[in-house]
């Protein structure tokens, strides 16, 4: 019974398939998955490993750049080419290691992985860009740079040799057109996805990529039209308008100084000067736009002295050059225009002038200064002129006399080319200086920015307002009047944006200014606005397609004159203004259809532009509803 027992039991295991020997090959399988998960395991920490490896020489590389690019800058601005060479030179290196690691094979594979791809292909399109920057952009740029003397550059009375500026015209193109593509591509990357250690570093490179584009394409454009304008290829005459900001008008003010700037092979000549009002009244009156002879009267095409109660420059002086032909027989190549203020900024790097030519002799007793300077050259201009001087044509030879003294030192060479560039382009960033060209080639680059002075056109942003003042004293009052202007964004109506524009003026003129300001200066009531009292006429400009809805002088409505210019709603408000008053105007406009950022740019007057445009304010608005 044992025997068969034992062997009963046999075949029963053998059923049961528990025999040591058939369970070996289940274990050997097991033995290879565990191997194979283990191996797996360590491939990808070794993978993990490796690119964080590469990572981080990215993220140092491309810090390492950027913390060089203070240093560029000043070298730079300190005119120290072979320095510039030496730091991009040492950029490039390491632009270079950061594109080299992120074109590594296995970078380039996990870049295809969902999430961590997207964030390694961001990682990539930066490093990619920071080398195209560097090898494309600061390269070619900063070898150009060297062969350029940027002092031999500026309008002397000796010229300059402006072949050099010609030359590297094309290369300033290339590097812009470089920036522009890297900046463009870093814009397409969608950031909602990426980790925040990814997404803010991409931010702060596509900040800085188009401030950088904007000013490379701003060289490019200069470089390749400041040759002919200079005089490279012949003589160019331009009418230089300076105009007197104590009398407004909407491009600054009243056209006060006039004369004939030439430039021939960068040498700088002035000739022909005079004032506005010897040009004399047009005769037939000339034409002018419709709409802006509606708004503005038909004074725009009849006196020099109100061409620019436009705030369209390119209008304004294409009008000058009109009646300046008329009168003179001549047709200039175009119009510049600037102000005292600029005058100032101009004196402020080339030193005191001395007051002395001999058109001035007949107001030597006046006790006005002999020397003026950057920081008495405006008062003496817009005040003090017309307290020591009672005619007006002494005045107007005063004005004119100054505007040669301060142009002649600019043409002896005195004053350093970086104070002189760096005055000139603040005033253009204030609106005072303003340049308009009959070439169509050269007012087609000169149009895409604001000294175009242009109401229309590329040199506008979508969601742009405008406030100008025009002169109703037919005085010089504007000295004592202060403003502030400020865009309120209200609440949307109907999905379409609402904004108002908000100006505060104020009269800080004594109290007695009816008796103690010359009758020059107050206008003495001949046009029907009591001495000591200043009338101004308040111009709105809304974004195209948007309506003036309304207007309110100190919250009260007040009924106001609606047009249209250039597809732009257009608000005008007269007010008067007693010694001491103040007084706030509003403009709301309507139906606004653009969603970008509002701006405002206004009428550059005696103060600076900064105090005028106060920041934009935001009304609350119930999203519950």
């Amino acid at each position: 019974m044992n025997d068969e027992r034992i062997h009963g039991t046999l075949p029963s295991m053998h059923r049961r398939g528990t025999h040591p020997r058939e369970s070996r090959p289940k274990r050997r399988l097991l033995l290879k998955i565990c191997l194979a998960v283990a191996v797996l395991g360590l491939v990808l920490c070794g993978c993990v490993a490796w690119l964080s490896l590469k990572a981080t020489s990215i993220k140092t590389n491309l810090e390492d750049a950027s913390q060089l690019v203070p240093q560029l800058k000043q070298e730079i601005v300190s005119s120290d080419a072979d320095s510039a060479s030496d730091t991009v030179a040492t950029v490039r290196e390491h632009t270079s290691k950061a594109r080299a690691e992120a074109q590594d094979p296995l970078w380039t594979l996990a870049s295809g992985l969902p999430w961590i791809g997207t964030n390694l292909s961001a990682i990539s399109e930066v490093a990619r860009s920071a080398d195209d920057v560097a090898t494309l952009g600061l390269t070619p740029l900063v070898r150009v740079y060297e062969s350029l003397n940027w002092d031999a550059l500026i309008p002397s009375g000796a010229g300059a040799n402006l072949e050099p500026l010609r030359s590297a015209a094309p290369s300033v193109a290339s590097s812009a057109y470089a920036v522009r593509a890297s900046s463009q591509r870093l814009e397409e990357i969608d950031t909602g996805q990426l980790l925040p250690q990814v997404s803010k570093p991409l931010e702060d490179a596509t900040a800085e990529l188009k401030l950088a584009s904007g000013a490379l394409d701003s060289a490019s454009d200069a470089a390749t039209i400041a040759p002919a304008m200079l005089g490279a290829d012949g003589p160019k005459n331009f009418l230089l308008i300076v105009q007197n900001n104590a009398e407004a008008r909407a491009s600054g003010g009243i056209p006060g100084a006039l004369a004939v700037l030439t430039l021939d092979h960068g040498k700088l000549t002035l000739s022909a000067q005079g004032s506005a009002g010897d040009v004399g009244i047009m005769s037939p009156v000339l034409s002018v736009d419709p709409q802006q002879q509606q708004i503005y009267s038909t004074r725009l095409g009849k006196y020099m002295q109100d061409v620019n109660l436009t705030p369209d420059f390119p209008t304004a002086a294409s009008t000058a050059q009109a009646m300046w032909e008329r009168k003179t027989g001549q047709r200039v190549d175009g119009v510049i225009s600037v102000d005292p203020l600029v005058l100032s900024y101009i004196l402020q790097s080339t030193g005191p002038v001395s007051v002395n030519g001999p058109e001035l002799a007949a107001v030597k007793e006046s006790g006005l200064p002999t020397e003026l300077t950057g920081n008495n050259v405006v008062p003496t201009l817009l005040s003090d002129v017309y307290a020591r001087i009672a005619q007006p044509k002494l005045q107007d030879a005063y004005f004119a006399g100054v505007a040669k003294e301060v142009f002649s030192a600019l043409s002896s060479g005195k004053g350093e080319a970086k104070g002189l560039i760096s005055g000139i382009t603040r005033g253009a960033e204030e609106g005072r200086v303003l340049v308009w060209s009959a070439n169509a080639s050269e007012q087609a680059v000169i149009s895409k920015y604001a000294l175009s002075g242009a109401i229309s056109g590329p040199s506008v942003l979508p969601a742009q307002f405008g406030v100008y003042f025009n002169d109703g004293t037919g005085a010089k009052m504007d000295y004592y009047v202060k403003h502030t202007v400020q865009l309120v964004k209200q609440c949307p109506a109907d999905d379409y944006g609402q904004t108002t524009v908000r100006v505060t003026s104020t009269n800080t003129a004594p109290a007695d200014a009816a008796t103690s300001l010359p009758a020059y200066v107050t206008g003495a009531g001949i046009f029907g606005v009591a001495p000591g009292t200043v009338q101004t006429n308040i111009v709105a400009y809304g974004p195209v397609q948007a309506n003036v809805e309304s207007t309110t002088v100190d919250g009260q409505k007040t009924p106001f004159a609606p047009y249209l210019h250039a597809n732009r709603p257009v608000g005008v408000v007269a007010q008067q203004l007693a010694p001491g008053e103040s007084k706030t105007v509003e403009f709301t406009f309507g139906k606004i259809v653009q969603h970008t950022e509002p701006n405002v740019v206004v009428t550059p007057t005696v103060q600076p532009v900064k105090d005028v445009i106060l920041p934009t304010a935001n009304t609350t608005c119930d999203h519950g509803r």
